[in-house]
């Protein structure tokens, strides 16, 4: 597991999260990132980007923005000069909010790191893990998964 303390500093997101006063604090605080969450355009919200085991519908995929302004899943560019990032989309203004802080993380990661890298410990440390329903997080668990492997 790659846990060095630099890895697992907080970025801003998850640091507004932890710095919340309160359960209604950090709830907003959870809301507002959501505004930040690179959004997986609708085009590509499909079965196979769809996180299974969520209440809520979550897709979560690695994409490619191509020099054409094109925007595909990063296994389907045919650009080998594209710039590669992890988005998602979720209805839910909570789970975006998760999202953002997710990939806040996960997009400053190379693949091997993330790969490695304990998602789940970077909620807990940031007091995101506390505000999950269980049903939240059984599907951010599918998430936790799907983010190791993209």
């Amino acid at each position: 597991m790659n846990s060095t303390s630099s890895s697992n500093k907080a970025l801003p997101l998850a640091a507004s999260v932890a710095k919340a006063n309160g359960w209604d604090g950090a709830t907003r605080a959870i809301m507002l990132a959501g505004k930040h969450l690179p959004v997986l355009p609708e085009h590509l919200r499909k079965d196979d980007t769809q996180v299974p085991g969520c209440e809520s519908p979550v897709w979560l995929a690695r994409i490619a923005y191509e020099s054409d302004s094109h925007v595909r899943l990063a296994q389907d560019s045919q650009c080998p000069d594209s710039s590669e990032s992890l988005a998602a989309y979720s209805p839910s203004k909570i789970i975006r909010g998760v999202l953002a802080v997710l990939l806040e993380k996960a997009n400053t990661l190379t693949e091997e790191e993330r790969e490695s890298f304990d998602f789940q410990r970077y909620l807990k440390d940031n007091k995101l893990e506390r505000h999950l329903s269980q049903s939240r997080s059984n599907g951010i668990a599918g998430v936790l998964t799907r983010l190791s492997t993209l």
